[in-house]
């Protein structure tokens, strides 16, 4: 099975945005970005400025961006909320791959019946599980392997649906074959087509490239696509289910590529900023 980066590059422009300021901009909390840089740089993706107009719009409306008039200037700057999200993507996205238990041990379960009426929550709730390294078990039942309680239970707080979910922390039963129900929860063909897709793709991001504006792209889509594995990647125990084949590559190759590109294409970016 093969997969090919167009097939994994295809990102919606809120997303992207969420990716390029997460890569670029420090400190994420105080520093304002100017509207039009964000749309020139999101046209450079390929996008129309009326559909990165209408992201930004839509980011403001999730709470992730707040509007910052200067005269007649529209700058942005993360809202906290946001803030927040890329600290807690930060540590998934640089620890997938570093720090996997070899041995089955605890699993958490978490279930939840959130009313129509917070149906915002309920989606913000399962993007944040994938994140997490859930899968679905069936409607409102989540898998996860090791202790994330902790996690959940800030989660659910965070969200405002704590009274419609619950948890459960233990180990599988001896009875039945467990591995084989991990990979009805968790698509691991397709995963190790991605990591080996990955590796394919982006070998020649290793070595320096000078051009701002290259590696700046080059950058944008290295992270983008390497951030879904945090999503994907479950990283089950190995004496249960092997590691996907080329997952220690393609973690190795990240962790190279990602700070040869910084310099250039940060000049990319603060070139973008300004008006």
């Amino acid at each position: 099975m093969s997969t090919k980066l167009g097939e994994v590059f295809d990102p919606a422009p809120q997303d992207l945005v969420l990716t390029i300021l997460g890569a670029h901009l420090r400190p994420r909390d105080r520093t304002t970005v100017w509207s039009g840089g964000l749309v020139s740089l999101l046209v450079e993706f390929g996008f129309t400025p009326g559909a990165a107009r209408v992201a930004l719009t839509r980011l403001v409306q999730r709470d992730l961006l707040e509007r910052v008039r200067d005269g007649r200037m529209v700058h942005y700057r993360l809202t906290d909320r946001a803030a927040a999200v890329l600290v807690d993507g930060d540590r998934r996205i640089f620890t997938v791959g570093t720090g996997v238990d070899p041995a089955r041990g605890q699993w958490t379960v978490l279930w939840h019946a959130i009313p129509e009426e917070q149906r915002v929550a309920r989606t913000r709730l399962v993007r944040r599980l994938r994140f997490l390294g859930f899968g679905p078990v069936q409607d409102g039942t989540w898998l996860a392997p090791r202790d994330r309680v902790a996690e959940v239970d800030a989660l659910l707080a965070d969200l405002g649906v704590t009274a419609h979910a619950g948890v459960l922390l233990g180990a599988p039963a001896g009875a039945g074959d467990f591995a084989d129900f991990a990979r009805r929860v968790w698509d691991l063909a397709a995963l190790a087509a991605r990591y080996e897709a990955f590796v394919a793709e982006f070998a020649p991001a290793r070595e320096p490239v000078d051009d701002p504006r290259t590696a700046f792209h080059l950058r944008v889509r290295l992270i983008h696509v390497y951030r879904q594995f945090a999503t994907l990647d479950p990283e089950l125990p190995e004496d249960l289910v092997p590691a996907p084949p080329h997952r220690a590559a393609a973690v190795a190759l990240f962790h190279d590529a990602y700070p040869v590109l910084a310099a250039p294409a940060q000049h990319h970016f603060d070139e973008a900023m300004k008006p």
